[in-house]
């Protein structure tokens, strides 16, 4: 997306939630990090409100967009998941770039990754510049293990 635009930025989703295993870091970490990776990138909160993966929540992340932003976007990037593909109504006339998973990792298998104390698994897929992170991670993670309470949806 930076590539590609002017101006990017990036709703992080479950802003509510850390200390969970789904969720172990905060909001903050999460936009930190993604600050260390991608200087210059505009990082906002998305907090989950319930409705799922629907045109419902498309247009809550639109309208997120505009109030941080003050525009409407050009282009929305995500992942190609069949469940993404309904998420832009058609009214809102703007572009999407779904971008195809290249590497078979998730979230939680960098959980389990970490979990395991299995650092040079972990490190093949995080970006180099959160190398030296592992161990505050490595905490959050153990601290969070056991609360699978979560409000993301």
């Amino acid at each position: 997306a930076m590539a590609l635009c002017e101006n990017t930025a990036v709703l992080v989703g479950s802003s509510q939630e850390s200390g969970t295993l789904k969720n172990p870091l905060t909001y903050e970490k999460r936009k930190e990090f993604l600050s260390k990776v991608f200087p210059g990138l505009a990082v906002y909160p998305l907090p989950d409100i319930g409705v799922g993966n629907t045109g419902k929540w498309g247009d809550y992340v639109l309208e997120n967009a505009v109030n941080y932003c003050g525009c409407l976007p050009d282009l929305v990037v995500s992942g190609h998941e069949s469940r993404r593909t309904s998420w832009i109504n058609e009214e809102w006339n703007i572009a999407e770039l779904f971008v195809p998973k290249f590497i078979d990792i998730s979230a939680t298998g960098m959980i389990e990754f970490i979990i395991n104390d299995d650092r040079k698994s972990w490190e093949e897929y995080i970006e180099p510049a959160l190398t030296d992170e592992y161990d505050y991670i490595r905490k959050q993670v153990a601290a969070s293990r056991n609360n699978l309470d979560t409000r993301s949806i």
